[in-house]
């Protein structure tokens, strides 16, 4: 979230960068810092209020040292009244502190001065494209009849388990899976990511810490007898290893990679464009996650964008780069480049990596801090990327690769999957 210091010294610039989200930022901005003067307030009352008590009971025992007990009873009267006085502040405080940290929960990150303004998706900037789009034979099909041909993903078998979303994959379809997940930590390990198993349920803390609450509770989905939510990302996890933790200038930069089953409970709608493989509720992938210095995240944001690059080059699917508009950028991140790979047989793009900088919005959530060369405490800056989500990589494989006498396998994970041929 914002830091409140940061709202009171540049109210303005923040209305006018959140103007490029489409919010009109100053009635919440103008409600929040009266708040905050009323909280103030609230604090100096009681300090005053628990000082003079202080006095007193100093001046109480003095009394009674030389025998003025009738002094001293007195004075006692006046204390009980300041007691009383500081619980009702105090209740006042932490009322006030609570609605002020629920109104900071509810301002989205300021966006990067790259980012431009937009509504929607179709605002969003193409920055980069690389790959040539295969020319398919006119029998091409899209990747779920592809999945039922060859025997590889059963949707209708993940119904009958569990319901819309949850497909099975199946003999080749398995270990391509598999193929994937490996090739994808390897890819990542060489990189110098450090790779990290984590728990695929995170508390409620966890998902304050990296902005899923109180913002997306309606998409996750929630373990309500142990009041745990099953992970939307392995950012969650990985991220919140760092909460109200205080780093040194020479731990950075931290880098973790990880792979998760991903659960997702946002609402489906009808049509080829979330057929198939291209929206579930519960999808594999493999994350990258940083924690850096503030004068270095952006280079690092770079050196993430080359890294997933490098990783579609590879695998010779065409793909694209957006810069996403403020309209279409996630509540905690301040600049967002999505990666998007061409589906031949359905004729459209599809979204396999989203990779961002949050700046300090996660680390103020989690009390992320570092002590500078001063020794004063600093926000760090967080970043993440999907490296990469198997679905859709999944789905433009099968698509891109079919053949008339079979699905190739990309020539980088012929060795992981252990065969060159899904036919």
């Amino acid at each position: 979230m914002l830091q409140l210091q940061t709202i009171r010294d540049n109210k303005d610039e923040i209305i006018l960068a959140l103007e490029k989200r489409n919010i009109d930022a100053r009635p919440m901005l103008d409600n929040l810092l009266q708040l905050d003067e009323k909280r103030r307030t609230a604090q100096t009352k009681l300090d005053n209020v628990l000082a003079e008590s202080n006095k007193i009971s100093k001046e109480i025992g003095v009394l009674y040292k030389t025998g003025k007990a009738q002094e001293a009873n007195a004075l006692k009267e006046r204390t009980g009244k300041l007691k009383e006085e500081s619980k009702q502040l105090g209740e006042e405080l932490s009322l006030a502190a609570d609605e002020l940290q629920s109104l900071l929960y509810q301002i989205p990150n300021t966006p990067h001065t790259s980012v431009r303004k937009g509504s929607s998706e179709e605002d969003n900037e193409e920055v980069f494209k690389e790959g040539d789009i295969p020319v398919l034979d006119t029998t091409a099909l899209p990747h779920w009849e592809l999945a039922k041909k060859y025997d590889i993903i059963d949707f209708e078998l993940g119904v009958k388990i569990a319901g819309a979303g949850f497909p099975v994959y199946k003999g080749k379809g398995a270990r391509l899976q598999r193929a994937l997940i490996a090739y994808f930590l390897d890819k990542n390990t060489e990189a110098g990511y450090t790779e990290i198993q984590v728990p695929h349920l995170v508390n409620e803390l966890s998902g304050y810490g990296t902005g899923q609450l109180p913002d997306k509770e309606g998409q996750m989905y929630h373990v309500t007898a142990d009041d745990l939510y099953l992970i939307p990302t392995a950012e969650v996890p990985v991220t919140n290893i760092f909460r109200d933790v205080i780093l040194n200038q020479d731990d950075f930069p931290i880098t973790y990679t990880g792979y998760t089953p991903c659960f997702r409970r946002e609402a489906g709608s009808y049509g080829a464009h979330v057929r198939g493989l291209n929206r579930l509720h519960q999808f594999d992938k493999v994350e990258i996650v940083r924690v850096e210095h503030p004068t270095n995240s952006y280079k690092a944001l770079d050196g993430m964008v080359e890294h997933v690059k490098g990783i579609l080059r590879a695998l010779k699917l065409p793909y694209r780069i957006l810069r996403l508009c403020g309209g279409d950028l996630g509540f905690t991140s301040a600049l967002t480049f999505d990666f998007e790979v061409f589906s031949t047989a359905q004729d459209r793009w599809l979204e396999i990596s989203s990779v961002s900088n949050f700046e300090t919005y996660q680390a103020n959530r989690l009390k992320l801090r570092f002590k500078d060369e001063n020794g004063k405490s600093q926000l760090a800056h967080t970043l993440n990327g999907s490296s990469l989500a198997l679905p859709r990589v999944l789905a433009g494989i099968l698509e891109n690769y079919q053949t008339p006498e079979g699905i190739k396998i990309p020539e980088v994970l012929v060795p992981y999957c252990g065969f060159d041929m899904i036919d």
